[in-house]
């Protein structure tokens, strides 16, 4: 016997979360294949886009825990992908800086996640899918 659970089903925020799941379940098989997780992508991104950056900025301006950002910079600095100094306007901060094997990485990465984003809004016409991510914006409260 299987649980249809129809009323939840129909949700939005329910068919949301679908959606997303599988979107980052692509996205971080795309990842995976290119020796990335998802969070050291993200964190990747942000100092190739802000870089040089404090890390105390780069853990306000993703999200991430501050310990869990300690982690991911240790594993993107023993890979050779960022390096850290101290900050020059503060000494007693460190400034990230994303290497030139880091911005190599980071282009294969962007290149594996737009692919798995076209796998995910395949089932979509160009027109629909320009029509869904403006109404998924403007949902999701981000612009």
């Amino acid at each position: 016997m299987s649980v249809e659970l129809r009323s939840i089903r129909v949700l939005p925020s329910w068919i949301l979360g679908r959606a997303a799941d599988r979107g980052r379940a692509l996205v971080a098989a795309a990842l995976a294949d290119e020796g990335l997780k998802m969070w050291h992508h993200v964190v990747l991104s942000a100092v190739a886009e802000v870089g040089p950056v404090a890390q105390a900025e780069l853990v306000r301006g993703v999200g991430l825990d501050a310990k869990d950002m300690v982690g991911v910079l240790n594993d993107l600095e023993h890979a050779s992908l960022v390096v850290r100094t101290p900050d020059p306007r503060d000494r007693r901060k460190n400034a990230v800086t994303v290497t030139s094997e880091g911005r190599k990485l980071l282009a294969r990465c962007e290149r594996a996640a737009r692919r798995a984003n076209d796998e995910l809004l395949a089932p979509l016409s160009g027109v629909e899918r320009e029509l869904f991510l403006g109404l998924l914006t403007r949902v999701s409260g981000t612009r």
